[in-house]
């Protein structure tokens, strides 16, 4: 009697929890659902699946098994199972986008050779993708959220900022997008007179209103409550009105062909409104945009002027950098 049924396509989604017997036992228990009387569990090429009315930790070994021969790149050494430290990092990388050897071994009490090994293993089981100094957690269709983005390379941004603003020069008009990398450009700006500031980062507004010496616009549109980002035809109808000389812009990610990347379509049709009224682009993200992935084309390498980051680790980058004209600056990074 088959009474019980979940969401393949759900726990595809999940792949720490098929690592991990406990956790996977208990996501079964709230996943289960009532399900008609069947003869048959139905194969992984389907959705459902429906699972005989027995104990769910019965089940840990044929779902686990079920879900990494549906992984396509999974090593042929068998099943992985998770420790409980293990299974924490992977939280802890899925909140907040990003861990650090460093970190993790002060956090758990152990040599950083310890958590380095525990990074290779989830990095090898394709959970966490390894970067230098620590792992990130896997990007598809949704950004890390705000707060955590905020800390990411947050010394690094700053650099970046202070760069992106010795290129402004007073008494100019500049667009300011959403991002947390421009907003430490703005966070850089305060000692700037005479600055018309047009925006469409409701955070970036905040910061700089406090300055006199500076004018701040802000467009309407839809107030997108995660980050303060204002999207919508409205804004992009708002960002065509001017023609200024400088568009501090970001990315959420960048790829090894030069496609600036993000995740909100919206975000991308004000962004792309923003470098087609500006006479000089100016791009602002990390290296570790380098290493994720978004889904929405913002624009190509080519379409911005100067590229400000700590590091570029992409020698496709810098090689289009330097055929397109592109000026590349680096500010340089602490070792992590």
């Amino acid at each position: 009697m088959f009474n019980q049924c979940i969401s393949f396509r759900r726990l595809l989604s999940r792949p720490e929890l098929c690592l991990n017997p406990n956790a996977l036992v208990g996501w079964l228990s709230k996943e289960a659902v009532a399900a008609k009387s069947r003869d048959r569990i139905e194969t992984p090429c389907t959705d459902i699946l429906l699972l005989p009315d027995r104990p769910l930790r019965a089940f840990v070994p044929l779902l686990s098994l079920l879900r990494l021969q549906n992984e396509t790149q999974v090593k042929e050494t068998g099943l992985m199972f998770l420790s409980d430290r293990q299974t924490e990092i992977v939280g802890m990388a899925k909140s907040n986008g990003r861990v650090f050897v460093e970190d993790l071994a002060a956090h758990f009490s152990v040599t950083p050779q310890t958590i380095r090994k525990d990074l290779n293993d989830l990095c090898d089981a394709q959970i966490l993708t390894r970067v230098h100094g620590g792992a990130t957690f896997p990007s598809g269709t949704e950004n890390v959220k705000y707060e955590a983005r905020r800390q990411i390379a947050a010394t690094e941004k700053q650099a970046i900022g202070v760069a992106a603003a010795g290129l402004i020069p007073n008494n100019a008009s500049l667009f300011i997008n959403i991002g947390t990398t421009t907003e430490a450009v703005g966070d850089a700006l305060t000692n700037h007179h005479e600055l018309m500031v047009i925006t469409n980062n409701i955070n970036v507004a905040n910061r700089l209103r406090l300055f006199p010496t500076i004018e701040v616009v802000i467009a309407g549109g839809v107030v997108r409550g995660s980050d303060g980002g204002i999207v919508g035809e409205a804004a992009v109808d708002f960002i065509r009105q001017f023609k200024v000389d400088y568009a501090v812009i970001g990315a959420s990610a960048i790829d090894e062909d030069g496609a600036l990347l993000d995740y909100d379509f919206r975000e991308v049709k004000v962004a792309q409104a923003i470098i087609a009224n500006a006479r000089h682009v100016i791009l602002v993200a990390d290296s570790t945009k380098f290493e994720r992935t978004a889904p929405v084309r913002i624009a190509q390498l080519p379409q911005v002027h100067t590229f400000i980051t700590d590091r570029c680790i992409a020698p496709s980058i810098r090689r289009l950098c330097q055929e397109n004209s592109v000026k590349l600056i680096e500010t340089g990074s602490a070792d992590a």
